[in-house]
C-alpha cells in the first residue's frame, strides 16, 4: 500500500550562495583532488538553521542544489555563525560550487563567482554528486 507523503514534493527554498576559500579543503585538495578528503570538505553547503528548518532536513543528509546553470548534490552542513543569516548559503570554491557558476556575466565580463542564486531542496538520501560526474 502506498502512502500519501510519497506523493508530497519535497520542500524547496530558494537561496543566495556566497562562494569562500577554505584552507583545510585546499589542503586536502593538494594532497589528493580525487580523494575522499576533499570531497567531504568541499561536497557542502553551509546553511542557517532557519533555512535546514524549512528544508525539513536534517544536518548531515544531502540536498539537491541547483540553477540554470547546474545541479549537484552535497551534503547539508550548519554554517556555524553566530549571526543568523537566512537566505544566504556558503560553499567553497570548489568544483561542486562551480558547476552552478551563471554564465551570465552581469555585463562585467566576470562570472559571478562570488554570490549567485540557487533552489534547494532535500535530496532523500541520495548520494553526494561525485567529483568525476562533474568533470
Amino acid at each position: 500500500m502506498m502512502g500519501f507523503g510519497q506523493f508530497l514534493a519535497a520542500p524547496e527554498i530558494k537561496l543566495k550562495v556566497v562562494t569562500y576559500r577554505d584552507v583545510f579543503q585546499n589542503t586536502a585538495q593538494e594532497s589528493s583532488r580525487f580523494g575522499g578528503d576533499y570531497e567531504t570538505l568541499s561536497a557542502v553547503i553551509r546553511l542557517d538553521l532557519k533555512d535546514i528548518s524549512k528544508l525539513s532536513i536534517k544536518e548531515g543528509e544531502t540536498v539537491i542544489v541547483r540553477n540554470g546553470s547546474g545541479k549537484v548534490v552535497v551534503q547539508a552542513q550548519k554554517s556555524g555563525y553566530e549571526q543568523a543569516h537566512p537566505g544566504i548559503a556558503y560553499m567553497v570554491n570548489s568544483p561542486w560550487s562551480n558547476a552552478l557558476v551563471p554564465e551570465d556575466t552581469g555585463g562585467t565580463g566576470v562570472p559571478k563567482f562570488k554570490d549567485f542564486e540557487v533552489t534547494v531542496q532535500s535530496a532523500r538520501g541520495a548520494s553526494v554528486t561525485g567529483i568525476k560526474e562533474i568533470f
